[in-house]
Order: structure tokens, then sequence, then C-alpha cells
């Protein structure tokens, strides 16, 4: 099953960058004054990249906001870490057009979980971690918020930065050349190596937090840095393609149900598979004959929104 489930990911990225809206030339992908030439590598092949990296660094944010809160439903979206970057993303368009707008994304995320986690340790102070349920509650709170001040953006704009928002609230893995997926794999590669050197760490979380403060661990600081270190990772994602639901809620539960195996030996799993459901979704989206390509949120959403319903389901059955 693992290796047949492997052998469709490969496929699927191997054929990925020849399947658009223009039918390639395939003897002329390697001909530099040939436009083939261009789309398959500078449009096609780094747009891949890009969704695969993506995809993995929001699949595996998913899944460490669930060990830290222990709630299968968390996930960097729907704490409102999405809404927030999408907020100062939208304030920067407006306001700030000559800042860059992956600083105005990545500050919208780190406000978010910082405001997120200082308010739950301030409900509960004399509790050695966070509660999930006070968490929830203020990521759910944070994300009206957000939509509310969004809507002030909105009506304060002109046309063309509406337009421009909304593009950006819809999610897009359009990129010309290889830089955006460059930068996207390096954080990628940043994300993933400092989650695999505390994976010891997380396993004590996995456990219990008493547990885990009992054999010596700083529950607090290690949240802390997770935390941050994951909606870094998110906000500059996000700065790049736009708010990407339900992936970090989708792939990880998916994987589990495949595995078998406790969520610190699925770091990989979740990572691969979350950037090939990425991928698959953008192959989608590039290939429904339309006028023009279908937004990669509306995909995404149209398998999370279900999903997350069944959850919900299967949650209120078990209790």
């Amino acid at each position: 099953m693992k290796i047949f489930l492997y052998l469709i990911s490969f496929i699927i990225l191997a054929i990925s960058p020849f399947f658009g809206e223009i039918t390639l030339n395939l003897s002329h992908i390697f001909d530099f004054t040939n436009s083939s030439n261009m789309i398959f590598w500078d449009l096609r092949v780094s747009r891949v990249l890009l969704a695969f990296f993506v995809g993995g660094i929001l699949s595996l944010g998913g899944l460490i906001f669930q060990i830290i809160f222990k709630n299968e439903l968390i996930t960097p979206y729907t704490l409102g870490i999405a809404s927030g970057t999408t907020l100062f993303t939208a304030i920067e368009i407006v306001f700030f057009p000559l800042l860059n707008i992956s600083i105005s994304s990545v500050f919208g995320s780190l406000i978010t979980i910082l405001i997120l986690y200082f308010i739950s340790k301030k409900i509960n102070k004399n509790s050695i971690s966070v509660s999930t349920n006070s968490i929830l509650l203020i990521g759910i709170a944070l994300s009206y918020f957000y939509g509310s001040a969004l809507m002030l953006v909105f009506y304060m704009s002109n046309l063309q930065e509406n337009y421009s928002i909304v593009r950006f609230t819809l999610g897009n893995l359009d990129a010309v050349g290889f830089s955006n997926s460059l930068i996207i794999m390096f954080v990628s590669f940043v994300f993933y190596s400092i989650i695999y050197f505390n994976k010891q760490k997380i396993k004590l979380l996995l456990i219990c937090n008493d547990t885990a403060f009992l054999k010596g661990l700083n529950v607090n600081k290690t949240t802390l840095i997770l935390l941050i270190v994951v909606s870094l990772s998110v906000g500059i994602s996000i700065s790049f393609v736009g708010p990407i639901g339900f992936i970090g809620l989708v792939i990880p539960h998916v994987i589990k149900l495949i595995y078998k195996q406790s969520a610190d030996k699925l770091f990989f799993p979740v990572f691969f598979f979350g950037g090939i459901f990425l991928v698959f979704s953008d192959l989608i989206a590039r290939n429904l004959n339309t006028d023009s390509t279908l937004p990669i949120g509306v995909v995404t959403a149209f398998i999370g929104a279900p999903f997350f319903v069944y959850l919900l389901i299967r949650r209120n059955k078990k209790v």
C-alpha cells in the first residue's frame, strides 16, 4: 500500500509539468530558443516545485499544531493565522504598496500566534501548557475580527487594489522562474530540520505535557519555539501563494490512517504527501478547460471542507 502510494506520487510529480492550457512539443523542451522550453521550465516545473514545498510546509505545520494543542481540528488555518496573514497583506497592498509583501505576511502570522499564545496563557495561569479549548475559541474570535477588518480595508481600497486582494485570498501558484521556488525550498528545509531536531521533545509532548515537564522538558519554551517556527514558515509560504486552506487538516489525518504510527514518526510522510496533494490539486486546477486557471484555494477547499465536517461528526461519535 505504502509503496503503491509513493509510486503514484512520483508519477504525479513527473507528469505534472507536461499538462496545462498549452500543449507542448516535447521535442522542443530542451531547445532554449523555443517557447516550449520557457513554458516547461520557467512556468510549469517551477510551479510544481513551489506547490510541492508549500504543501509540505502547510501539512507538517498542521501536524505540529495538532500535537502541541492535542486537538485534531487545529491547524494554522483554523486558528486564524491565515486570516491574520491575509489581513496584513491587504493592509500592505492598500496602504504600504512599497513594502515587501512577504514582510507583511510574516508579520501577520507571527502577531496572530503570539496573541493566541499569550492570551491563552493569561487565561490558564496555573497550567504548564496552553489550553486547547481556549486557544481554539480565541482563534475563532480573531478570525472574525480579521474578517471584519478585511472588509474595512476592502471598503477603503480602489478597484485595482480590490482585485489584488481577492486574487491573493483565493490562492495562486503562478510563478515565473525559480526564484520563488528556491526560497520556499530553502524555508521548507530549515523548517523540516528544526522540527526533526526537536523530534524527541515533540515525542514527549505527544505523551502528556505533565509527563514532559516531569522529565525535564521546558514545555512553555518548547511550545513557543515550535509555534513561532511553524507560524513563520506558514507566513512565508502564504506570502508567495496566498492562504491555501485544509491541507494541514486533511493530510495529517489521512497519513495517520494509512501508517497507524505515532505522529513523531510521520514527519516525512506528512511533508511529502502534503506536497503531492497540492501538486495534484494544482494539476486539476490547470486542466479544467476554463478561460483561466481555477484558484488553487478553491480546489483544496472543495476537498477539505467535507473532510472537516467528517472529522467533526467522527469526533462527536467518540464523545
